[in-house]
Parts: C-alpha cells; structure tokens; sequence
C-alpha cells in the first residue's frame, strides 16, 4: 500500500480549538474548544439547531464544500492542524470519516464494491490481491460479514436500512481512518438495528476515536465515554456549556441548563 499523506500517529485524538463558523453573515458557532481523545467515544448533544453537525463537520472539512461557508479556529489531528495549506482534502477523508444520518450506499455497485468506493475517492491504493481480506476485515468490523459473506457481488441497494448503514461504516473503515465521525447514524433505523450499530461502535472504539451526534440520551450514555452539551441561546451562536465524562454529565452536571437537557425538560 502506498500513500502519500502527512504523518499521523497510528491513533489519534482530534481536537478543536476555538472554532467559530458562519453561514453568509450568520454566526452558527462561537469559539468552541473541545478534545476528543484517541480510542475512545465522544457524543455531542443538545437541541437542534445548536451547531453540533456542523462541528461535525468541520472535523472532517466538510464545511469548507457549503457555498458562503467560513471558518476560524484550528482543528489538529495528533497535533498537526488539517487545514494547514499542507493538507489536502483528501488527506483529512482518509484519516477522518464519515458516517451520515441516512444510510448512503452505491445502490447498484456491489456490496464488494461499495466496501472498496473510498479507496479511489481518497487516492489510497491497494493491491488486488489484498482486497479480498481487507473487504471481509471491515464487514468483520462493521458487524456485517456473517450476513453477506455469500453475495457480496450483489447490490449494496438491496440491504435492509440497517445493513446499508453497516456497510457505510465498513465503507469508511476501508481507508484506515485515524477518527471516525458519526452523525445520528441511528435516527432512522429500528431498535434492532440501533443496537447492532451501537455494538459496532462499541467495538470500534478500541482502535478508532469515534465522535457521535445523537438526540438519543439513552444512546448517548450507552455508547460514550464522555460527552459535550451543546446549546445555542436565542439569537446567539452554538457553544458547549459543558463536557466533560459521560457519567459526570449525566449524573451530576455542574450547568443546570445541562441538568435540564439530559432529563428531558427541554430540547
């Protein structure tokens, strides 16, 4: 396999400092400083509306692609900042994916093909002979392979909602990314399903920083170590009021409009 791509550290924590992003002239984030550390699970609540998916967004330069979109701040993956002008885009996909709120396969590429689609989007070359066991390894690690191991020439379009949502993550898993960024990958599927992906990321979690946005409190304290509470006042930009370790939120927050929130008295 040959890359060439900044050096990175094997796992990687990513961090924000100070972010603020507007929309034309409307400011949606104010400042936001957060460290989501390595091997581990970072949920971002709050009320819609407060600028958590366009946090997550700007992690992974997403952002930088919406027309009258800007930015200030830093956001540094194991310390290098990725959108230093020595950063590609395609270098910040291949170590920071991407996992949407609806299930995106390839409807008519192969469940093998849809696995392998992000390699050629982020230029990351792989032999031919290796992509038969890296395909398997990210069903494997997606949760996935025991279902589709016998028709993996067959549509990723055909799949349950569930199992397209499966096979997204082992889409984005097939590049080696550092961080792995999930927004409500839930939303839309039964609680069988849920759970499934839950496991996934519960699994995951020891080799890639996973980072979380979910309006599911339950989802929230199953799936993370620590959380962010995101809340955006009226007529004023989204910030965290507070984050801090997931039980800590939960269990003895020190804002009480974060007391509020995760008891579902508003939002």
């Amino acid at each position: 396999m040959t890359m060439l791509l900044p050096a990175v550290e094997e796992t990687a924590s990513i961090e924000a400092r100070a972010v603020s992003a507007w929309f034309g002239e409307r400011k949606v984030l104010d400042r936001v400083s957060l460290m989501m550390p390595a091997r581990s699970v970072t949920a971002l609540i709050g009320p819609s509306g407060c600028g958590k998916s366009t946090f997550l967004r700007i992690l992974n330069r997403m952002h930088e692609l919406v027309p009258s979109a800007t930015l200030a701040g830093e956001v540094r993956l194991g310390g290098d900042d990725i959108y230093d002008s020595s950063w590609k885009l395609t270098d910040a996909r291949r170590h920071i994916g991407m996992v949407f709120q609806k299930p995106n396969p390839f409807p008519a590429m192969s469940i093998f093909d849809n696995v392998t689609a992000g390699l050629k989007l982020t230029g990351t070359k792989v032999r031919s002979s290796e992509k038969d066991d890296l395909v398997a390894e990210c069903l494997v690690k997606a949760g996935l392979w025991k279902e589709v191991r016998d028709r993996l020439r067959q549509p990723g379009g055909a799949l349950s909602g569930g199992q397209q949502q499966r096979l997204c993550i082992a889409r984005a898993l097939a590049v080696r990314p550092k961080v792995l960024l999930m927004d409500e990958p839930c939303s839309a599927l039964d609680p069988t399903s849920t759970r499934r992906i839950e496991q996934t990321i519960e699994d995951l979690s020891g080799e890639v920083t996973i980072v979380i946005v979910t309006h599911n409190m339950q989802q929230a304290q199953r799936v993370s170590a620590r959380c962010a509470f995101f809340l955006a006042e009226e007529g004023a930009p989204g910030g965290i009021v507070e984050e801090g370790p997931t039980e800590t939120i939960f269990g003895a927050p020190r804002d009480e409009r974060t007391a509020d929130y995760v008891h579902g008295r508003f939002g």
